[in-house]
C-alpha cells in the first residue's frame, strides 16, 4: 500500500475502527506532519509569555522550529528559526528578551519581525545584494491569530480562519479566562516537559477516556483514599488537597461516569463536561482561599455572573491536534510529535489575575501530584501509552476497535455532538474523522 494515496489513507479509518498503521507507520507519520500539522491551527502559547517588546520563546510546529516574538510595534511574530543564508538556527535560548536575532554561523542579524538588519562583509555577495536584503529576512509563518490571549498559528497560507476552526470550543477558552477576577490569565512557573515512547494520538485519546481511570489509576485512587484531607479553615495550609480530591474522584462508581457528558465539535475537538465541580474539589465557600477568590470574582462580575462562570464544569478540553487543557485547574498541555513512536509534551500552569496568590499554589500542587512524571497519575498513563505502542507495532492484528457508544451519538447545538453515555469513545472517533479529512483533502 502506498500511504500517500488519499483513497488508501481513507481506507485506514472506518466508522468504528482504525488501522494500527495510523500509530505505527513512519511513512504515515511523515504525512501527518505535512498534511495534518501542516494545515491545522496549532496552539503555540500565550501572550503573557511575550509581554514586552523583544520578549520571545522557542517552540515547534510539526517539523519546523519557530520563534514566537513580540515586535516593537506590539505585534506577535512567528518566525522560522532558520537563517536565510546557510540555514543555521538563529536562536538557541528557549526564552528571553532581545533587540535582534544574530546567526552564530556568519553573523547575519534579524529584527524581531524577521527583517534582515545587517550582514557582515556584505560586499562579498555581489553588487546587487544590498538591494535584495529586504527579501532575505527570516521567513514568517503564514497565519498567526490570537483568541483570549492564546496564540495560534498555521503553516498553511489558506484555510479556515481561527474562529471557524475553534467553533464551539471558543467557550472552553472563555471558561478559562472568565474565571480570572482580573479578566486575564498568565503563564507562570515555567514549563514542565516530559516525553514518552508512543504515538502522539495516544495522549489526546486518553484525556477524555472515562473508562480507563478505574483501571489505569487504581493505585493512585487507593493511595488518595488513605490520604487525610483537611477541611474548613485548615484547608488553605495543604495545597495538595485539591489533587488528592481529584484522584479520589477517579474512583467514582460506574454510574457517575456513565452520566457524564462527552461532547465533540468539528475539527476533531472535544470536551468532558460535569466531571468536577467546585463543591467537590474545595470545601465549598468554607475554604478561606476560595471564599476570597469568590468575593473578588463577584466584585468584578456581580454574583449572578460569578455563579454562572463557576457553574461550568469542564475537565479536559481537546483542541485537535495539539492541545489539551483544564480550565478549572489552570493547566494546559501542548503535544509535540517527534517520531511515530516518540512524543514530547509541554505542560504550562496559569495564574488567574486578581486571584489570591494561594490559589496558584493549588495549581502547582495539581501539576506536581497529577501531571508530573514523579506523580501517582501521569506515570500510569505513560506506562499504558508505551505498552500500547509496543503492541501496535506488531503486524498480526491490524485493527483498533473504537465501538463503545457507536451509533448512539446525539446531535446538539452549534455543531456539537454528545456521546450516548459518558463512557462513549465518541471523542476518539471524532478525532479520526478530522484526521481523515485533513489527510485526504485536496491541496
Amino acid at each position: 500500500m502506498t500511504a500517500s494515496n488519499p483513497a488508501e489513507l481513507a481506507s485506514l479509518v472506518e466508522p468504528d475502527r482504525v488501522h494500527r498503521r495510523l500509530y505505527a507507520d513512519p511513512e504515515i507519520f511523515e504525512l501527518e506532519m505535512r498534511l495534518l500539522f501542516g494545515r491545522a491551527w496549532l496552539l503555540l502559547g500565550h501572550e503573557s509569555q511575550v509581554k514586552a517588546a523583544g520578549d520571545y520563546f522557542l517552540t515547534r510546529m510539526a517539523r519546523e522550529p519557530v520563534i514566537v516574538a513580540r515586535h516593537g510595534d506590539g505585534s506577535i511574530q512567528v518566525l522560522f528559526n532558520r537563517c536565510t543564508h546557510r540555514g543555521a538556527a538563529v536562536c538557541h535560548l528557549e526564552k528571553g528578551n532581545t533587540q535582534q536575532f544574530v546567526c552564530p554561523y556568519h553573523g547575519w542579524s534579524f529584527a524581531t519581525d524577521g527583517a534582515l538588519r545587517y550582514v557582515p562583509i556584505a560586499e562579498g555577495y555581489g553588487p546587487g545584494f544590498a538591494a535584495s536584503m529586504g527579501e532575505r529576512g527570516l521567513a514568517r509563518v503564514p497565519r498567526v491569530k490570537t483568541y483570549r490571549g492564546f496564540i495560534f498559528a498555521s503553516l498553511a497560507k489558506e484555510g479556515p480562519g481561527l474562529l471557524e476552526f475553534l467553533g464551539y470550543m471558543k467557550t472552553s477558552f472563555d471558561d478559562f479566562v472568565d474565571r480570572a477576577p482580573g479578566g486575564e490569565v498568565e503563564v507562570a512557573g515555567g514549563v514542565f516537559k516530559h516525553a514518552y515512547n508512543g504515538n502522539w494520538k495516544l495522549m489526546l485519546e486518553n484525556h477524555n477516556d472515562t473508562v480507563h481511570p478505574a483501571f489505569v489509576h487504581a493505585s493512585s485512587i487507593h493511595a488518595a483514599r488513605d490520604q487525610a484531607i483537611d477541611s474548613g479553615a485548615q484547608v488553605s495550609a495543604h495545597f495538595s488537597d485539591i489533587a488528592v480530591r481529584q484522584m479520589r474522584q477517579n474512583g467514582a462508581p460506574t454510574e457517575v461516569w456513565e452520566k457524564l457528558d462527552l461532547w465533540t465539535t468539528q475539527s476533531g475537538h472535544s470536551f468532558m463536561g460535569d466531571y468536577h465541580s467546585d463543591d467537590r474539589l474545595v470545601a465549598g465557600l468554607d475554604n478561606p482561599v476560595f471564599r476570597e477568590y469568590y468575593e473578588q470574582l463577584v466584585a468584578r462580575l456581580g454574583e449572578p455572573r460569578a455563579r454562572e462562570v463557576l457553574s461550568v464544569a469542564r475537565f479536559n478540553s481537546i483542541i485537535y491536534p495539539n492541545c489539551s487543557f483544564m480550565s478549572q485547574f489552570r493547566q494546559l498541555r501542548i503535544v509535540h510529535p517527534l517520531a511515530v513512536d516518540r512524543t514530547m509534551v509541554y505542560t504550562y500552569s496559569y495564574k488567574l489575575k486578581g486571584a489570591p496568590e494561594q490559589l496558584f499554589r493549588d495549581t502547582v500542587a495539581f501539576a506536581n501530584i497529577v501531571n508530573g512524571t514523579a506523580s501517582a497519575v501521569l506515570t500510569d498513563d505513560l506506562e499504558v501509552y508505551e505498552r500500547t505502542q509496543k503492541s501496535l507495532s506488531g503486524g498480526l492484528v491490524d485493527w483498533v476497535y473504537l465501538g463503545r457508544g457507536y451509533g448512539g451519538d446525539v446531535a446538539g447545538e452549534e455543531g456539537t455532538t454528545r456521546g450516548v453515555t459518558g463512557t462513549s469513545e465518541i471523542h476518539i472517533r471524532n478525532q479520526f474523522a478530522a484526521w481523515k479529512q485533513y489527510m485526504t483533502a485536496v491541496a
